[in-house]
This record gives C-alpha cells, sequence and structure tokens, in this order.
C-alpha cells in the first residue's frame, strides 16, 4: 500500500452534504455554476441506458470540434475537468518532471502532479509542465489571450507544455480564450457543466494536438462519459451561443455585489468571471459558520492558502441581496 498519497483536495459544492446536517434548504454559494443557464431543450431517453456509451464519442467530439473550429481527432471528453487533469498528467509526467504551479489556484493540479509520481514547484525553470487557470480559480484574475500567447511562446521555447485551464472563461470573456490555437505545447481544458450549470452530469472536454490527445484518451478511463451526460452536451453544445446573455447577465449582478461589498468596507480581488474573492476582517472558518447557520454556504478559502478570505459565487438579484444580508449579520 502506498503511504505517500497526498490528502484530499478540499472543493466548493458541498451542499447536498450540509443540506442532509443542517436539516434545511442552504443558498450555495461556494459552487461556481451559472445562475442564468440557458434553456434548451434537452429529455434524456431512458432507452439509450441499455447501450454502452460509444467509448470514442465520435458525434461528441465531432459537435465540440465544429462549434470551436477544431477537428475531432484534437478534442478529448471526460467524467468532469478533474479526469482530464489526471489523464494529462499521467500521460507527461512521473518520478524526476517537475510542474509549475503559481498559488493560489484551483488544488486539483497539484493533486494530479503529486498522484502521477512528479512534483510541484513555483520556478518555471526546468518544469516539464506550466499549469494555468484563466480566468484564475479563486482569485478571478484574467490573462488576455496575447499574454497567454506569449506565456506559451515561453513554454514552447523551453520545451515545456502550457497546461491552460479555461473552465470558467465561458462565464468570463471568450475572447480572451485560445481553445482555437492547435500548438504541440498546448492543452486547454473546458467544462461544460458550469456554463450550462449541470455539475450533476460531470463533463469536461479538452483541446489538443491529435498526438497528444490520443495519448490522453488512451490513459482515460473507458466509458467515463455516460450517455446522459453525452447527449446533454451535443444539445447544450447546439445552443451554446446563448450563453452570451448568461455573461451579460452576470456581469451585471457581478457590478451590483461588488458595489453592496464595498459598502460593508469588503476588499476583494477585481473580478472576472461569476465568482468573487473576498479578504475577511475574521478567520474565515468564523465566518463560514456564522453564514452557514443563516442558510447561506460559501467557499472557505483556507485550503487555498488564505485563513481569512472566502469565495463567493455570483447568483441572481435576490439571491445575492440575502448574502448581503448575512454578511452585515455576522461580520464584527
Amino acid at each position: 500500500m502506498r503511504d505517500n498519497l497526498p490528502e484530499r483536495a478540499e472543493h466548493g459544492g458541498r451542499v447536498r452534504w450540509h443540506r442532509t446536517r443542517e436539516k434545511g434548504e442552504l443558498l450555495d454559494f461556494s459552487a461556481n455554476v451559472n445562475p442564468y443557464p440557458p434553456a434548451i431543450p434537452w429529455c434524456p431517453d431512458p432507452s439509450a441506458l441499455k447501450d454502452y456509451p460509444d467509448d470514442r464519442y465520435e458525434a461528441l467530439k465531432e459537435t465540440i470540434g465544429r462549434t470551436f473550429g477544431r477537428d475531432a481527432a484534437e478534442v478529448a471528453v471526460g467524467n468532469g475537468s478533474v479526469e482530464l487533469i489526471r489523464a494529462f498528467c499521467y500521460t507527461l509526467l512521473g518520478p524526476g518532471d517537475t510542474a509549475c504551479i503559481a498559488a493560489p489556484t484551483f488544488a486539483e493540479y497539484e493533486m494530479a502532479v503529486r498522484l502521477a509520481g512528479a512534483r510541484c514547484t513555483a520556478d518555471e525553470s526546468g518544469a516539464a509542465v506550466r499549469f494555468l487557470c484563466n480566468p484564475n480559480n479563486p482569485t478571478g484574475k484574467l490573462h488576455s489571450r496575447p499574454e497567454i500567447l506569449r506565456l506559451l511562446g515561453e513554454a514552447a521555447g523551453q520545451g515545456a507544455y502550457l497546461f491552460l485551464d479555461e473552465a470558467f472563461i465561458e462565464l468570463s470573456d471568450p475572447a480572451q480564450s485560445v481553445a482555437d490555437v492547435s500548438d504541440e505545447n498546448l492543452f486547454v481544458l473546458r467544462s461544460l457543466t458550469k456554463s450550462f450549470a449541470v455539475p450533476g452530469i460531470r463533463f469536461g472536454y479538452a483541446f489538443g494536438t491529435p498526438e497528444l490527445i490520443e495519448k490522453v484518451e488512451t490513459v482515460r478511463l473507458p466509458w467515463t462519459v455516460n450517455t446522459f451526460a453525452e447527449s446533454f452536451a451535443i444539445e447544450a453544445f447546439r445552443h451554446y451561443d446563448l450563453l452570451e446573455e448568461s455573461r451579460q447577465r452576470i456581469a451585471r449582478e457581478r457590478t451590483w455585489l461588488c458595489s453592496r461589498l464595498d459598502g460593508l468596507g469588503l476588499d476583494y480581488a477585481p473580478p472576472s468571471a461569476n465568482y468573487i474573492l473576498i479578504e475577511v476582517p475574521m478567520e474565515a472558518e468564523v465566518l463560514v459558520e456564522r453564514l452557514l447557520s443563516r442558510g447561506v454556504l460559501v467557499r472557505d478559502c483556507r485550503s487555498f492558502g488564505l485563513p481569512r478570505h472566502i469565495r463567493v459565487a455570483v447568483r441572481t438579484r435576490e439571491e445575492n441581496r440575502q448574502l448581503i444580508e448575512a454578511l452585515e449579520a455576522c461580520l464584527p
């Protein structure tokens, strides 16, 4: 038995567990999903469950390829983005390798690197892979497309891969995406379930060169995208353009929510997506428990190494108003 496994990463979105404990309804601000998802005409067909999914996912990959102007051979799919993070790391990293990860950011990068037997570092020199989340989780920092292309050039010049996580860019500014760029040193990760507010189906996808995608798909466990997830994803991509309205509504609510945080005298990182990292004048765990007692669940950022920060999703106006009222009551 391996005794050097890293501890499991902490995540938001544990509302179902909390509801069981609290015996009541909760407003979940801990998970960053689209509060204004497009309404798409999807009705699952139970008869589809009698067959295995097509593990090549040809129809799904062709649909994704058409949406982004990529060949189907340049598309990988998985049971959520985390599966693809781990498949990528198992494909490219091993003992003796290092991966550059700048904190604070999504904990699953480090988890996947360490499970692959490699080491994490903040030093770019000599790293086999550089991880970048754009916009970053939890800070919301958004790099421009020219910045990303410059970083890709630097990585390629050192023989390294740039692993670019664009899980939230669809709810931020897709003009800054490089999902259309084919480069042998680039792997771009996406998540459909956040933008369409269906995290329960677990679906992620990614882009890379055909050679890299073939390796990642070889490492990925077979049939991990279930039939319902596949059929939903195909229908969602047919209505992908409807996310523009979601972005506009989120931007308006984000502005409103930031103005109310200003009124409370709270500092926050400049947000670009559907979540805000807030510095609070007390230990985060204390505030989280106080908010929970009022039926509001937020993300405790201690696991990001930020003991006096919380992260809150941007939700609807009425829900955001309830968050502000709860903060007013719970802050010192």
